[in-house]
């Protein structure tokens, strides 16, 4: 008897292991319309992803996520590169859902509209940084008429603070990398008083410029998450699970340490 229940407890076991691993073949068939997993890089976010890392090759956590969900699927994998979040969404919504399977983006109600999204696989800051010299002391004091705000157009802080911010303006750069290049050129000379990004970026920037001043504290949690078009819905249910195992198991934070990244945080498991 007890070993009928020691290999019924195997049979079990087993069991679960092949579930985890096997994709319903409708979540295939959605993930891959072409045969190829292609994959939506965000390049413009040094946190998740790099275009060249040393030894050669993209990397980052969205990267390993994406080589890792290619060889589930077991299908080839195709980056395809973007310099900003805002044109990975644009190019989503130009085709009609057709210009890429999977993406990694912050969860945003106004992206929530053409894009579905998992839950959070990493979390960063957002935060903001001024001249050494500016009156501006606080996150709050941010927020004042006249008081003009260097974003990166369709990030996720930029949408995050449209709704936010009710007095300041916010100047958009095409991508994040060149809202720091413009206030970073330009400064409050130039019309630009403070800088919003993403937090490591923005800290690695300021340490290289005395005369800039990283604010306290942060403006915004940025949930990073795994998404696919709308209409997709075998897809996405998949790449729900899929991410509580990548989190779970280890590979989230496995890519975070292997890119060098101790600021980002594993988000904690989905309700």
């Amino acid at each position: 008897m007890r070993r009928s229940l020691l290999l019924l407890g195997l049979l079990l076991a087993g069991a679960g292991i092949v579930s985890a691993q096997t994709v319903p073949p409708e979540a295939r068939a959605e993930l891959t319309p072409t045969g190829t997993l292609r994959a939506a890089i965000n390049f413009g976010n040094p946190v998740l992803a790099q275009r060249d890392r040393a030894g050669g090759g993209a990397g980052g956590v969205s990267v390993a996520l994406a080589r890792a969900l290619a060889e589930r699927l077991n299908v080839p994998l195709t980056l395809i590169p973007f310099d900003a979040a805002g044109a990975v969404t644009d190019a989503n919504k130009a085709s009609g859902g057709h210009a890429w399977d999977v993406a990694f983006l912050a969860v945003d109600p106004v992206r929530g509209e053409e894009i579905g999204f998992t839950s959070p696989y990493v979390i960063i800051e957002g935060i903001y940084a001024v001249m050494a010299n500016s009156p501006i002391r606080s996150n709050e004091e941010v927020d004042r008429e006249g008081v003009r705000v260097s974003v990166g157009r369709g990030s996720a802080y930029d949408l995050y603070l449209t709704r936010a911010l009710q007095r300041a303006t916010l100047v958009r750069s095409g991508t994040s990398a060149s809202a720091i290049t413009d206030f970073a050129s330009q400064g409050p000379a130039g019309g630009l008083d403070v800088l919003a990004g993403v937090g490591q970026p923005i800290r690695g920037f300021a340490a290289t410029r005395p005369d800039v001043r990283v604010l306290p504290g942060r403006f915004m949690v940025i949930e990073q998450a795994m998404a696919t078009p709308r209409g997709r819905e075998h897809a996405l249910a998949y790449l729900r699970r899929f991410v509580e195992e990548a989190k779970s198991s280890g590979l989230v934070a496995r890519a975070l340490a292997d890119s060098n990244q101790p600021d980002a945080q594993v988000a904690p498991a989905a309700r």
